[in-house]
């Protein structure tokens, strides 16, 4: 059975966790993420990361260099 997730926004019961990429950076010092847990909200819709997140986020990084695997991505312009 899934965790009942109180919102830290709007108080409500029924939050869930999602697993999206994100994007730090640009140009040569890009870095993508994968697989970031972000807690969703049906009720406010609102969508936030937890400290303990933020923390795993800044660890990567730092330690980018030792962690990261290069790969070769196509990146497109919304124009």
């Amino acid at each position: 059975m899934e965790e009942e997730i109180i919102c830290d926004i709007c108080g409500k019961s029924g939050a869930r966790v999602r697993h999206i990429s994100r994007s730090y950076g640009k140009g040569d010092n890009l870095l993508i993420i994968e697989n970031v847990p972000v807690i969703s909200c049906p009720h406010c819709g609102e969508s936030y990361l937890t400290a303990e997140t933020l923390h795993e986020i800044e660890r990567i990084k730092l330690h980018r260099k030792s962690l990261a695997v290069e790969r070769n991505v196509p990146v497109a312009i919304f124009a």
